[in-house]
């Protein structure tokens, strides 16, 4: 499988995305090309392309759920971006930005969706394909259907369900659509996923050439997040929208906690996860980066950052259970500083972390750096000067601020700043690396008006090691499979439904985070916490593991669009999102000048931002399509 992997994501990128005009215009407009699109083999396999197509690519720039929270943040030039025009709090019914809903000028997602039921219709007629690969094929479309489907609960909270096969030449006028509550549509995508679970296989025939495709662990994983979304504070018992009712007067949300639904959503975490053992996968370590690598690595140090940084950019390894397949290029443009005095501007440096992600990160003992007894949290934001203990993550001699010494490994691993070390960019060589310089004036400090750092942090986590910038002036960037799921999520995910329902956290609630966290270097939660944390018997109670699992979500998953959901589900975006976003003092020359805290926004969050505005123009064509709250 390993030899295979690179022509595989080439083989399925170009089959999903590289030529996607030519397979989007399969998609049927009158009787006749749908006859065509089902006339043989090779044109149905076209038309289930066409479907996987419509996923939504989580690592474009254009996806909301990577810069439209408090996780990433752009200078002023970046703002008519979606994701920055819905974390300023600017989204509109009149023109909804993400629209996948879909109206008279953007095809949604319903799109997919009616080409997914055309797909079901039609394939049984199909002559040249067994029967075996027919199941599977509508397997994998049961299985979009239900993600699409979900994508859009997420996204709207009560959604349109139509099972009934609209004919081409229905006008659109003609369509009336009412939305089906909350309750009915999670139980039509859970249905459709266990329908689709049963006949997809457990691994890929020939991953060489299928690389993307549905499986049976993605499917459980998929099922697992589904049910984990609808036990939430959102979805689950919300009186928020005790007044959000359709024509009858029936409640669109549930209105009741029930705690069954995290009995629900525990089992499906452990059917999934051990789906993914099944077939295979593992969480990516340190061992499995210097088994794929050439670099002249001697510390355990820098082998661990190397590793940890691997675990999302390493090309469909172990612990990627589903990635997208299109192409992660433009991401990590964004994302990467300047090393030297480049001779033209190849990247971008403007996808960056606020300050608070920085702080969200564990100290090196594994607790919250407000809670180490051992950090120095109130001076965090004066100088320190880097010493030899500290040269693995800071440049020797060189001052940054207290904040970036002292953190657990994958804050080094995942977040880059000034005077950090940068491993990679053709540096083989762990005692040769890059250093950033990133005060005004120097390399990495404002290129043009629309390229730098607006917070002086860059996400190194989506960049790939071997990505560099070659002669000054070039980008050779290192094409990913964007995570869509990776076992360490779901392992957390598994111990948050525990913990939901135990009445107090027990070893079966911190086996599997202890196992993200030991892939990271750290020890137990319950060591960790007992030995270093002002508050040692924070993971002995339901409310305190509840923050800590959480916490370890937003960081093992930063910056891969997970924070996003998550603050959703949770309920907790109201409150992350009135905060002030602050970075440092960039343009400043001097170091003292420098690294002064500055509020570069104060963002404004409402409930009705829990979902996504319906357009407008489609609640005025078809009175029945309530809108949501406050919109």
């Amino acid at each position: 499988m390993k030899n295979n992997i690179y022509i595989a994501i080439i083989f399925v990128a170009s089959l999903f995305f590289s030529c996607e005009k030519d397979y989007l215009d399969v998609v049927p407009d009158n009787v006749a090309t749908i006859d065509n699109a089902f006339s043989n083999r090779f044109n149905t396999q076209k038309f289930l392309y066409t479907i996987y197509s419509a996923i939504p690519n989580p690592g474009n720039v254009n996806n909301p759920a990577l810069n439209g929270g408090d996780e990433i943040w752009y200078n002023r030039s970046m703002e008519s971006r979606n994701g920055v025009v819905i974390a300023q709090g600017f989204q509109s019914a009149t023109t909804p930005r993400y629209n996948l809903w879909g109206d008279n000028d953007t095809d949604g997602l319903y799109v997919a969706i009616r080409n997914c039921d055309i797909f079901l219709s039609r394939i049984d007629g199909v002559m040249g394909i067994d029967e075996y690969e027919k199941t599977i094929w509508k397997a994998e479309v049961n299985f979009l259907k239900a993600y699409f489907h979900f994508y859009l609960l997420r996204m709207y909270g009560p959604i349109v369900i139509n099972e009934e096969l609209i004919p081409v030449s229905e006008s659109t006028a003609n369509i009336k659509a009412k939305r089906n509550t909350v309750e009915e549509g999670f139980a039509y995508v859970l249905d459709l996923l266990d329908k689709a679970i049963v006949d997809l296989p457990l691994t890929l025939q020939n991953p060489g050439i299928e690389l993307g495709r549905v499986t049976k662990p993605i499917a459980a994983a998929i099922k697992a997040r589904v049910l984990m979304t609808y036990a939430s504070p959102l979805f689950n018992g919300n009186s928020v929208y005790s007044d959000f009712v359709n024509e009858e007067g029936e409640p669109f949300f549930p209105l009741t906690y029930s705690e069954d639904k995290w009995v629900q959503a525990a089992t499906a975490c452990k059917e999934a996860i051990d789906l993914c053992h099944d077939a295979g996968f593992r969480l990516f370590q340190k061992e499995d980066y210097v088994n794929r690598s050439s670099s002249d690595i001697n510390s355990d140090i820098t082998l661990l950052k190397a590793g940890l940084r691997s675990r999302m950019t390493e090309k469909w390894n172990f612990e990627i259970v589903w990635g997208h397949t299109g192409s992660t290029s433009n991401i990590e443009y964004e994302s990467m500083p300047r090393l030297y005095n480049y001779i033209t501007n190849p990247v971008a440096s403007r996808h960056c972390p606020p300050i608070r992600i920085a702080e969200m990160y564990y100290s090196k003992n594994g607790v919250p750096i407000d809670e180490d007894v051992t950090f120095d949290y109130n001076n965090r934001f004066k100088l320190r000067e880097a010493e030899e203990a500290d040269k693995y993550h800071v440049e020797l001699g060189q001052e940054t601020a207290i904040l970036n010494f002292d953190r657990e490994t994958r804050f080094y691993a995942d977040l880059a700043f000034d005077r950090g070390v940068w491993f990679g960019n053709g540096a083989a060589d762990e005692d040769d690396p890059w250093y950033i310089h990133a005060r005004g004036g120097e390399f990495a400090s404002v290129f043009e008006i629309s390229q730098y750092s607006v917070t002086g942090y860059w996400p190194k986590k989506l960049v790939a090691l071997p990505t560099q910038v070659t002669q000054g002036r070039f980008l050779s960037t290192t094409r990913y499979a964007f995570p869509i799921v990776r076992l360490a999520d779901l392992y957390l995910y598994y111990a948050e439904a525990l913990n939901e329902v135990k009445a107090t956290p027990d070893s079966e609630v911190y086996e599997y985070i202890d196992l993200v966290r030991e892939r990271a270097g750290l020890g137990t939660v319950v060591d960790s916490w007992m030995a270093f944390s002002n508050d040692p018997s924070k993971p002995t109670t339901k409310n305190g593991m509840r923050e800590i699992i959480q916490q370890e979500r937003m960081i093992e998953m930063a910056f891969e669009g997970t924070r996003f959901w998550d603050l959703r589900r949770w309920k907790l975006a109201r409150d992350y999102m009135n905060k002030p976003v602050k970075g440092w003092n960039v343009l400043e020359e001097e170091a003292d000048n420098y690294y002064t805290l500055t509020t570069l926004y104060n963002p404004t969050y409402s409930e009705r931002d829990y979902l996504w505005p319906i357009p407008e123009q489609e609640t005025i064509k078809d009175p029945d399509l309530i809108q949501n709250p406050g919109w």
